[in-house]
């Protein structure tokens, strides 16, 4: 796992087992906050080692960007932290997460000592401030990527701990894609420092901007990509004519899982813009996207979505396929 001071008392820590997952301590002079819990058992491990024994403070706080297994699956290995997150957040763990892990345990021992901790204190509106000695942690609403994000940020340094909300290559599958253009946009306006992305390396001050207007114009490229193949009599064959590069983005991204990602937001902005045109589809023309991901079925799969969860579609964060566009229509 990497770990790396970005200023006085912060700190960010990446994954180098699984996605690029990020995660982040704000230390102050008697007690830490940590945010989200990467994605194996012993990084989240790891990370309360840090806090507690190198740094030598409890941990108070825990905040979860949203309920996704890589940012929340870890919050029983902070113990006597206060699990702050979207009110959304604690649903789907509940409704969610729960029968996810325990079908993970089966095939993945590595879990076996995991259960889901519920937050303790949530909300929906406005935003929520902790003061950690001389620095003011303003936890605010980033929706998009889910119904439930939200990010954390560190006023006086301008950091802001994104979660998934700003990733290297947006991911769309699960959530409102004008809505993660709108927060994309909201985060460019910050006048930011650093943004911790959710998956991927830091965002530095001078590449903020061209982060945003690159994640913004891939958002617009695959919708109209997928616009075209709505008019195309194989849309299937269409949309495998544009990989990751004419979308507008690196491959090299997301530790080699870019052109996977990229495929499945191709069908999810395609499927959605036949929603939104009201466009006829027929029940073969759709199937469901493979449930496999490179991650031992660690993420829910679609039987476990309670009916009423407010952004359905594919769940897991992060996928692993060769297989082509015709698997998936």
């Amino acid at each position: 796992m990497q770990r790396e001071r970005i200023s006085e008392n912060v700190y960010w820590f990446q994954s180098e087992i699984y996605a690029q997952v990020t995660a982040g301590v704000i230390i102050g002079p008697q007690w830490a906050v940590v945010v989200d819990t990467l994605a194996l058992p012993e990084e989240a491990q790891e990370i309360r080692k840090f806090v507690t024994e190198t740094i030598g403070v409890p941990i108070r706080y825990l905040v979860n960007t949203h309920f996704h297994a890589d940012h929340a699956w870890g919050n029983c290995f902070f113990p006597g932290a206060t699990i702050i997150a979207h009110t959304l957040c604690a649903k789907y763990l509940k409704e969610i997460g729960i029968p996810a892990l325990e079908e993970t345990k089966k095939q993945n021992p590595s879990f076996l000592n995991s259960h889901i901790v519920l937050p303790h204190l949530t909300f929906s509106h406005g935003e929520l401030i902790l003061k950690i000695g001389k620095k003011n942690l303003i936890i605010m609403l980033t929706p998009g990527h889910t119904a439930d994000g939200i990010s954390v940020f560190v006023e006086e340094d301008r950091v802001l701990f994104a979660g998934d909300a700003f990733l290297p290559i947006p991911q769309l599958n699960e959530g409102d894609y004008r809505q993660s253009i709108d927060v994309i946009r909201k985060i460019g306006d910050m006048g930011l420092e650093n943004i911790i992305q959710g998956h991927g390396d830091i965002v530095l001050r001078g590449e903020i901007d061209d982060a945003v207007q690159e994640n913004i114009k891939y958002i617009e490229n695959i919708h109209e990509i997928a616009r075209k193949a709505t008019k195309r009599r194989n849309p299937a064959e269409f949309l495998n004519e544009y990989n990751i590069e004419a979308c507008g983005k690196s491959r090299v991204y997301m530790g080699g899982l870019a052109e996977q990602l990229n495929k499945r937001n191709l069908i999810w902005m395609f499927k959605q813009v036949v929603a939104e045109e009201g466009l006829p589809k027929s029940d073969d023309e759709y199937e469901d996207e493979p449930e496999e991901d490179d991650f031992e079925d660690m993420l829910p799969n679609s039987d476990t979505l309670p009916d009423d969860y407010e952004t359905p579609g594919d769940e897991d964060d992060f996928y692993d396929s060769d297989e082509d566009f015709d698997d998936d229509f």
